[in-house]
């Protein structure tokens, strides 16, 4: 079973969300079960609950579709009916929608709604959300991404190709010195784009503001240099408090991006960033696999990024083809469509966010990512293809710009190498 291309059929003036269930319950009684769970009902009828209530506030089952029986449950601990006989398992795609009157525009509300309690419900031994459906009403309430691939290109000067971008590695352990030391190699090699690890905050080894003063130091001297200031999305990810004083530092010192982990950080932590924030929000989506791994639990990335849009982040990271992780190409791929595609089609309410591609990429996935994305409008994040680069990073930068050119020519990478050594090696070494 996959996530893509899952589409809602509830009215656009509600909010709809789509689920894969499977289920030993008649499928209406589990789709009502739902249905009841995430808004006006519990496990017994209870007196407040009238039908005038009911109608304005109770969920809505927009519709079931059948599509299989399965042999065994996907998930322990579900419960078949009471003085039933063991039904077999079916599964089926189940729509719900509510009114807008239940969570309001408030983003964290309506994750509790089209979330909540139901993969704990006994009905059901699978249960993801597929996709969800917001209404017009959001796209006033929350300003989404302020900067995405129009802003990010204008900061970086970066026009016609795709941004070449790296993760400080090691992780963790280096001190600021030393992390200003490798930005200074990596932005002697060409770089665009720089990005703390996702596990590197505000430690006692290597402080925050110690940190950002020591990369911006050199950030500004090869700006001084050449003209162009590479984009350094410093990690924020911590308290609220804590943010606001990081990317105010950010602002004065003249950064151009500040990066949130966004399962750490949450909703309401991501959209008082965004009002507070004069800069790109980059969004490292770190304990995704909690949400992701096992096809039959949890959220396809369709559903979750559009939270994260909304509530303003500028870049959304997608995994990487061939990556080092389990995600499948296919998956991946449309993830990265995905957060090119528009969620409500309005002109003066642009959508879209940058994706990131990373995990094990290098020269060898460049050209095939750019191809099947159909679009130059995404950052590639590579960390050993760079530093690992037989020529060292200056090479492997320069590999990566040969794989996009190859790309863009309509040139196979291969051939292209003949004349290209430092794609060759590139593709020697991590072929």
């Amino acid at each position: 079973m996959n996530d893509i291309s899952v589409a809602t059929a509830a009215s656009s003036e509600r909010l709809s969300a789509t689920y894969l269930v499977e289920t030993r319950y008649p499928l209406e009684a589990a789709a009502a079960a739902m249905a009841g769970e995430q808004s006006s009902g519990t496990f017994r009828a209870i007196p407040g609950e009238t039908a005038e209530l009911l109608r304005r506030f109770g969920a809505r089952v927009e519709f079931i579709e059948d599509i299989t029986d399965v042999g065994e449950e996907a998930l322990p601990f579900s419960r078949p009916p009471k003085n039933a006989a063991a039904a077999t398992p079916r599964r089926a795609r189940v729509g719900l929608s509510w009114n807008i009157e239940n969570t309001g525009t408030v983003l964290a509300s309506v994750w509790s709604t089209v979330l909540g309690n139901l993969f704990e419900l006994h009905h059901f031994s699978a249960m993801r959300l597929l996709d969800v459906s917001f209404p017009d009403v959001f796209a006033d309430a929350y300003p989404g991404p302020a900067f995405a691939v129009e802003g990010t290109r204008r900061l970086t000067g970066v026009e016609g190709r795709p941004l070449i971008g790296t993760i400080v590695k090691p992780s963790v352990g280096l001190s600021p010195q030393e992390t200003a030391a490798l930005a200074d190699t990596l932005i002697a090699a060409g770089i665009d784009f720089i990005k703390d690890d996702e596990l590197m905050g505000d430690p006692p080894h290597s402080p925050f503001e110690q940190r950002f003063e020591a990369v911006m130091a050199v950030i500004d001297r090869h700006a001084d240099r050449s003209g162009r200031k590479v984009m350094y999305a410093a990690n924020i990810s911590g308290d609220v408090d804590a943010m606001r004083r990081q990317l105010d530092l950010i602002g004065s010192r003249g950064g151009t991006c500040a990066m949130l982990v966004l399962n750490s950080v949450g909703l309401s932590g991501v959209v008082e960033m965004r009002q507070h924030s004069a800069v790109p929000l980059h969004g490292h989506r770190a304990g995704w696999g909690l949400f992701s791994r096992s096809p039959d639990l949890g959220m396809s990335y369709l559903a979750y990024q559009k939270f994260w849009r909304l509530a303003g982040i500028d870049h959304m990271h997608v995994n990487g083809l061939s990556n080092k992780f389990c995600e499948q190409d296919e998956t991946v791929m449309a993830s990265a469509h995905a957060c090119l595609t528009t969620m409500f089609g309005r002109a003066d309410r642009p959508d879209t966010v940058m994706p990131v591609f990373s995990s094990g990429q290098t020269a060898v996935q460049a050209g095939e990512t750019r191809d099947r994305l159909g679009s130059n409008d995404f950052i590639y994040c590579c960390g050993g293809g760079i530093m690992a680069h037989p020529g060292g990073p200056a090479a492997g930068v320069q590999s990566l710009h040969d794989a996009f050119d190859a790309a863009a020519a309509g040139i196979p990478a291969r051939d292209y190498a003949a004349n290209h050594p430092e794609l060759e090696a590139a593709l020697q070494a991590f072929g």
